[in-house]
């Protein structure tokens, strides 16, 4: 039952406002004795020429509702108190009827391309990429529930002048029994010392240059070796990605649009939008901004050059409704450019174009740089936090059953869970000892939460005891706030999808895990009354929403811990 939209009905039987304008105004009160929904009449006292406490006891006055057991006039604003039991009973019934399908909508449909994660071919995965890659997948998954048909591309950054520069690097110090030993940390190496030693022998520099110009000219030998580096580095960007339980639905990256930059130079030539500029090939912007570069003065191409080929391309391919980039905070005027080109070139699908970007993660405050060395690694730190959670589990419950798997889930859900409750574009400075930690506003305290719902449905189910389908009221306070939350989380998942937000998502799990802990906390629920089945049916329907939440996050959820 949606409340909400009832409060929205009786407030327009009575004024002279479209719903949408009632909807947009309705607050929640701060104080929960104040009443569960309050509409503020002050933007009526100029049409009506009266107080705005007069307007709302006018209002209050004419209006009942079997759903509300209050409804009254508090100054300038109109409370609704929602009638307990009702809002129990109805979203018990709700929640247990539509099971993980809760919270289903059809906001939209069609195809949603969402370019994510995107890591550079020959480096190992830091923990810079997981930002992309976690949100990026929540997005997917929480598109997926609102009706769209998500479309993951791993945009691989497999072309460019650092290609040059790492075959340079191989050809100088490489070993090849080396790099199949481990090809990553080997290629990593290699284009770590490169750059140092570029510091004090700039020539290296050139040489690195005449390899990516040997690269693009199809010589065998740059050829074989871009090839080669490609393929074992995205062999390893699967197995972490495995780890993190995310895949793609498409790895075409840089190198693929190769051919298809020429055209879309061509095209910008036809259109008459293409002017030289200090040698260069540009697009002007608009008046009091730089022109944006489409080649070089030396004749080559840039990253937008090939992002309107791909954005061209994915049109094509994929029809798309919406197209998401799941990249950086500091490339947001590289996408202002992509979005204002194509506008330029007569595309209206640009203005379906969204940058979803994100702050940085750093450590003891301090930027993480792969170029410099000053990197930490994204396998080492999921494996460092199964390590902590399975430390955890042994102290905490010895004799679990599959402790690997669930050390397995904890672990890398915590790294997720930590990333996505944070708002994403705030910077944050990232702990492992805090980041798994079973209390706190954490993964796994969430995790816990559930796993200890599902124990309770455990013993109940061997004392004969099983959540009721039919009597559902509850009047406790304890009920009422636990059922609140469960009653709002269509719109969490609404509200996170309009956003690209993620972490609306991750808040709302933590708030709905703290007010059942405070339920398990005050009320006895295994005692034998006529109520005890209902009880289970509220710690049946939370572990479904956390469950859920936790899911469309991209962490599992252990039924024990």
């Amino acid at each position: 039952m949606d409340f909400k939209n009832e409060v929205v009905d009786l407030v327009a039987s009575q004024v002279d406002l479209p719903k949408e304008k009632i909807a947009a105004l309705i607050e929640r009160p701060k104080n929960a004795k104040m009443g569960d929904y309050a509409f503020p009449a002050f933007i009526l006292a100029k049409t009506l020429h009266k107080n705005p406490a007069e307007i709302a006891k006018n209002i209050a006055d004419n209006l009942s509702s079997d759903n509300f057991a209050n409804i009254q006039a508090v100054g300038p604003y109109v409370n609704f108190a929602i009638d307990h039991e009702k809002l129990v009973s109805s979203t018990l019934k709700d929640v247990l009827t539509e099971k993980e399908h809760y919270g289903d909508q059809k906001i939209g449909e069609g195809n949603v391309p969402i370019d994510m994660s995107s890591p550079n071919i020959a480096k190992p995965m830091s923990m810079g990429h997981l930002r992309s890659t976690v949100i990026g997948n929540s997005i997917a998954k929480t598109m997926e529930k609102v009706g769209y048909t998500p479309i993951k591309i791993n945009y691989l950054g497999d072309y460019g002048t650092q290609f040059g520069k790492l075959i340079a690097a191989y050809k100088h110090w490489g070993n090849e029994e080396d790099v199949k030993k481990d090809p990553i940390m080997n290629l990593f190496h290699y284009y770590v010392r490169f750059h140092k030693e570029a510091e004090d022998n700039p020539e290296l520099d050139d040489e690195g240059r005449e390899w990516f110009k040997k690269l693009e000219d199809g010589d065998p030998e740059a050829v074989k070796l871009w090839k080669w580096f490609r393929e074992v580095s995205l062999e390893d960007f699967k197995r972490i990605y495995k780890e993190l339980g995310v895949s793609f639905d498409s790895y075409n990256g840089e190198a693929f649009f190769n051919d298809k930059m020429q055209p879309v130079i061509d095209e910008l030539k036809e259109k008459g939008l293409l002017h030289e500029s200090r040698g260069a090939q540009v697009v002007d912007m608009g008046p009091d901004e730089n022109p944006a570069i489409i080649v070089k003065s030396d004749g080559t191409s840039i990253y937008l050059t090939r992002d309107l080929a791909a954005a061209e391309w994915r049109m094509k391919e994929y029809n798309f409704v919406k197209m998401l980039y799941v990249v950086g905070n500091e490339q947001a005027q590289h996408f202002v450019e992509l979005k204002t080109v194509l506008k330029k070139m007569g595309y209206d699908w640009s203005d379906e174009i969204h940058h979803i970007p994100f702050g940085l993660i750093t450590q003891g405050g301090k930027k993480l740089s792969t170029r410099k060395g000053n990197v930490v690694f994204l396998d080492q730190v999921l494996k460092d936090a199964v390590s902590l959670a399975k430390k955890q589990i042994e102290e905490k419950n010895p004799d679990l059953a599959d402790k690997d798997q669930v050390a397995h889930d904890v672990g890398v859900g915590a790294v997720v869970f930590h990333d996505l409750k944070n708002d994403r574009l705030d910077n944050f400075d990232f702990d492992l000892e805090e980041v798994v930690r079973f209390e706190g506003d954490t993964g796994p305290y969430v995790q816990y939460t559930n796993a200890r719902a599902q124990s309770v449905l455990r013993k109940a189910a061997a004392m004969g005891e099983n959540p009721s389908e039919t009597d559902l009221a509850l009047d406790d306070d304890w009920a009422f706030a636990v059922a609140k939350d469960l009653a709002d989380f269509p719109r969490i998942v609404a509200r996170s999808a309009e956003k690209f937000e993620p972490s609306v998502i991750a808040k709302f799990a933590l708030d709905l895990a703290k007010k059942f802990n405070k339920y398990y906390a005050n009320v006895k629920i295994l005692t034998k009354d006529d109520k005890i089945g209902a009880r289970l049916a509220l710690v049946q329907a939370t572990s479904i929403v956390l469950t859920e939440s936790l899911r469309l996050l991209g962490v599992n959820a252990p039924k024990e811990m």
